[in-house]
């Protein structure tokens, strides 16, 4: 197969700049809030486990554990987004502006603001919590605190955010795939070696057997197998086109609509995620004296993970977040009527209302093998090994399906060079005999 040198050269220095800009997203992960003692942090979270924040710290790439500049990641953007896309959904002149290309700049720029409100409040919060971490020699993490503290965390915090969202953006422009999922899939990547080692460890001191370990990794192994067949999984559901004929060639006929049986992705599993670690949250606000914090403390050790209240709960806020989540990635509405307009159907199927519940039956039914797929990666592989691990279902799904949209923009920024170089050969666009 021959490509152009200039489309691959092209290429080639997409890739290096993409990885240039990753590599600084990992060394500013690197640089602590000031204020902060690092040794003491790092002892605090080896004591602890650190289990109360192990979603933000599973997409800040361990950032939030040395509470790094960039310790809150990239979920405030991602917050922000779901909740515009949610409001999208009840309010219709939000509605009418995500469709229109200058309302969804409007509303883009609403969601960058609101992510620095967003971030301001977390970061308060977030400084205010780690002003109580002490270790077991009782030294407390921050070196001083107080409100001149929590004020400079709050604005660098909320600069880190702001300057991972700017790193994504340049990350976008040069088309291998989106930044903001580059940088979670980075974030996650860079922790596997770490927890290879960590399991190596744990087997050369005794405190892992050798079945266990095989056990371990081979449950990994068969989880990404499984994910990255699901994830290129779709119902072909069959639509007729009305045949035309331009420059006598025939356009139409019989094509398909790809619908994806795991249509919510990964934000079911990231918002049940979210709900759970809510009361854990709280706990930590809620002072020690209080009479709410025995009551808090108790649901947090009920719905610790590995333990079967949680994994119970996990699934069913997975299988409604799928159901909630699905019609929002995948708008039958729309498309009905995108297909009404094209002079399109499905073939025995009436066009307009018809068509939109025939997509939405077949939505239903592909929720809930993508709700049956999700809870099967995200809570049998724990239960297996009885062992918890930094490749969770999310975390496997986040790796699997960046990597494969990754690959086919390649695939695709290849091909469609050959396809142009092929045509350019049979003189379609230049010579004495271009047809145009």
């Amino acid at each position: 197969m021959v490509f152009a040198q200039g489309k691959l050269d092209r290429l080639k220095k997409n890739i290096l700049v993409t990885l240039l800009l990753l590599v600084v997203y990992r060394i500013a992960s690197q640089i602590p809030v000031p204020g902060v003692n690092a040794a003491a942090i790092q002892s605090y979270f080896a004591e602890s486990g650190g289990g109360l924040f192990d979603l933000i710290n599973t997409f800040s790439g361990g950032a939030f554990k040395r509470f790094s500049v960039l310790a809150l990641g990239i979920m405030p953007y991602i917050t922000t987004s779901i909740i515009f896309s949610l409001l999208g959904e009840v309010i219709p002149h939000i509605q009418e502006l995500q469709e229109d290309a200058d309302g969804h700049r409007k509303i883009q720029k609403l969601t960058r603001y609101f992510t620095v409100l967003l971030c301001a409040i977390q970061g308060y919060g977030i400084a205010a919590v780690f002003e109580s971490f002490k270790t077991a020699g009782n030294i407390s993490v921050i070196s001083e605190p107080g409100v001149l503290f929590r004020v400079t965390a709050t604005i660098t915090l909320v600069a880190g955010t702001m300057f991972i969202l700017w790193l994504g953006e340049r990350i976008t422009e040069y088309g291998i795939e989106n930044g903001v999922s580059l940088i979670i899939f980075a974030g996650i990547a860079v922790e596997l070696p770490s927890e290879i080692l960590n399991k190596f460890t744990l087997f050369k001191n005794g405190e892992l057997g050798g079945f266990n370990l095989l056990l371990f990794f081979a449950v990994i192994m068969c989880g990404f197998y499984v994910v990255a067949y699901v994830e290129k999984a779709f119902r072909n559901v069959p639509v007729q086109y009305a045949k035309k004929v331009v420059n006598n060639r025939v356009y139409g006929g019989t094509q398909s609509l790809p619908m994806k049986v795991d249509t919510g992705g990964v934000m079911p599993p990231i918002l049940a995620s979210s709900l759970l670690a809510a009361p854990a949250t709280f706990a930590s606000f809620v002072p020690e004296g209080s009479s709410f914090k025995m009551i808090f403390d108790t649901i947090q050790q009920s719905l610790y993970p590995g333990k079967l209240l949680f994994s119970i709960t996990f699934g069913l806020l997975i299988v409604y977040m799928t159901y909630f989540y699905a019609p929002i990635q995948f708008k039958t509405k729309k498309i009905s009527e995108m297909l009404q307009r094209n002079n399109a159907f499905i073939p025995g199927i009436r066009p307009g209302t018809k068509t939109k519940e025939f997509l939405d039956f077949i939505l239903f039914r592909l929720s809930f093998f993508g709700a049956i797929f999700l809870i099967a990666i995200c809570i049998f592989p724990s239960l297996i090994t009885g062992t918890q691990t930094r490749f969770d279902g999310t975390a496997l799904l986040i790796l699997v399906s960046v990597a494969i949209r990754a690959m086919m923009n390649i695939q695709s920024y290849l091909y469609s060079d050959r396809l142009e170089t092929a045509y350019k050969s049979r003189g379609k666009y230049s010579g004495s005999n271009k047809r145009f």
